[in-house]
């Protein structure tokens, strides 16, 4: 693949970043695509390695090293081609994914790794640029209805499969635009959300229709949990009329922190920060929150903590700190025992770069407050002893806050959708599906399905892609008794 000496001759090549002191006076997206000759050298540096692991690497198992040579020989088309055959939507997992593909990558054993995911971005915005993405409606229709609950990446994939193949699908989604957390969880610096709309527009004239504004299930979404709904909708009324029903929400019940003083005015889950602001951004309403010129504290050390780092800088904040209870991570791997599997290494965010104060191995054990607004946090190192964690004496401190984000990852689907439909959980609370044999994706309720965060739980965006395709096949077979569809 590629040039058979490109891995000896070409060295990684990164993409371009605004500088900080530009970029965080907008949300607008900073990152610059690789030009055609930087990701024609980058597709040479792609090793006939004989076994690609960077394909199982993949949650999609895109077929990398063929359009990592197809880029390198400057076909293009040919190679957006291949990228589409396994992703929908790449143009998302081109800018946001952690590629887990570059980990597993061969090359990345002794040196750096092929710059898949700067390929992919490459790839795709150039399709776009030369109008290659175009609408793919089926050429007859089959007379079955499905509906897709949540119009996430794990629901945008199923509906785009299953309109391919002639079924009419409506997704139903209880805020006022359509993306799930693609839309309103990721801030626009990362993901400008016109990339949305556009595929929205190829879904809409492939025939998905959308239904904003409606809450499938029976009682209103918990604490913390952002709803603009206007209408209700019952899986009876669902089960009427569909011929199957693929829930496909997000895992939108975040993890709380229940010490004292947690009801203090300023203490906020992570996304009540963030989804006003891409509202705000949109031109949708004002976000309730501003931290300008406050002293920020999040607790929670992966991308949703980061982005509460990034929105923040471009707020003005007068400090960002970032904490979480686990000791930081080493700052390379040992790829003798991690390769090909995802390591365990600190990252550092563009988010982070623009300033950030981060720590490590500190619990909170109180929030403090004055007239009920919050002033501070009360904190403590901590260790970690025979897979135990223990407070270190005489460690405590305190950290001055005006707000605290907490950002520390979700625990379930909404319960109040599966207790709806009458779905079975798993341990942890989410929909019980398989992914394999003659019932895969299909939960122990007739016609419903569930893929995605809804299934697996809390996860990536390119793993929602590949369980909303592989529920797609699933529900095809369903209806029709077989499925041409990829698997």
């Amino acid at each position: 693949m590629g040039k058979p000496t490109g891995f000896m001759e070409f060295q990684r090549v990164s993409e371009g970043y605004a500088p900080v002191e530009q970029r965080v006076k907008d949300y607008r997206e900073f990152v610059a695509h690789l030009c055609d000759a930087e990701a024609k050298q980058q597709g040479a540096r792609c090793m006939d390695c004989g076994i690609p692991f960077c394909n199982n690497g993949c949650p999609v198992n895109n077929i990398i090293p063929d359009w990592n040579d197809l880029v390198y020989r400057g076909h293009w088309k040919q190679a957006l081609d291949v990228l589409h055959s396994t992703n929908n939507f790449p143009e998302v997992t081109g800018r946001i994914c952690p590629a887990p593909c570059e980990a597993a990558c061969t090359l990345n054993i002794n040196n750096e790794a092929v710059g898949i995911k700067s390929i992919e971005h490459a790839i795709i915005d150039k399709g776009g640029e030369n109008g290659w993405v175009v609408p793919q409606p089926a050429k007859k229709k089959t007379g079955k209805k499905v509906a897709v609950v949540g119009s996430g990446p794990a629901g945008l994939a199923a509906a785009q499969q299953l309109a391919r193949v002639g079924h009419s699908v409506t997704v139903f989604e209880k805020n006022s635009r359509i993306g799930g957390l693609l839309r309103y969880g990721i801030p626009d610096f990362k993901l400008d959300k016109r990339l949305i709309d556009w595929r929205m527009a190829q879904l809409a004239a492939e025939g998905v229709k959308f239904q904003t504004n409606t809450f499938v299930g029976k009682d209103a979404p918990g604490k913390g949990i952002v709803n603009d709904a206007k209408k209700t909708v019952t899986p009876k009324e669902l089960a009427k009329e569909f011929d199957a029903v693929i829930l496909a929400g997000g895992a939108e019940q975040p993890r709380d922190l229940p010490v004292p003083g947690r009801e203090l005015k300023g203490v906020h889950y992570a996304l009540q920060f963030l989804i006003p602001q891409n509202k705000e951004v949109a031109g949708d309403v004002k976000n309730p929150i501003n931290v300008a010129g406050k002293h920020v504290v999040v607790i929670g050390g992966g991308d949703t903590g980061s982005d509460c780092v990034g929105t923040s800088n471009r707020h003005g904040a007068a400090s960002i700190t970032q904490i979480e209870v686990m000791p930081r991570a080493p700052d390379h791997e040992n790829k003798a025992l991690t390769w090909p599997n995802w390591p365990l290494k600190l990252r550092t965010s563009s988010s982070h770069e623009e300033g950030c104060t981060r720590d490590w191995a500190i619990a909170t054990r109180e929030f403090v407050g004055e007239n009920g607004v919050l002033k501070a946090l009360k904190c403590v190192r901590v260790e970690f002893k025979d897979g135990k964690m223990n407070e270190v004496p005489g460690s405590e401190f305190e950290l001055k806050a005006d707000y605290v984000f907490l950002a520390m990852g979700f625990t379930n689907p909404l319960a109040q959708v599966l207790d709806a439909f009458g779905v079975e959980k798993d341990g942890r609370g989410n929909a019980k599906a398989d992914t394999e044999g003659a019932k895969c994706y299909q939960t122990n309720v007739k016609k419903v399905f569930a893929a995605g965060d809804m299934r697996r739980g809390q996860s990536l965006v390119v793993w929602a892609i590949r369980e909303g395709r592989q529920a797609a096949r699933a529900v095809d077979e369903f209806l029709m008794g077989s499925s041409v569809l990829p698997r």
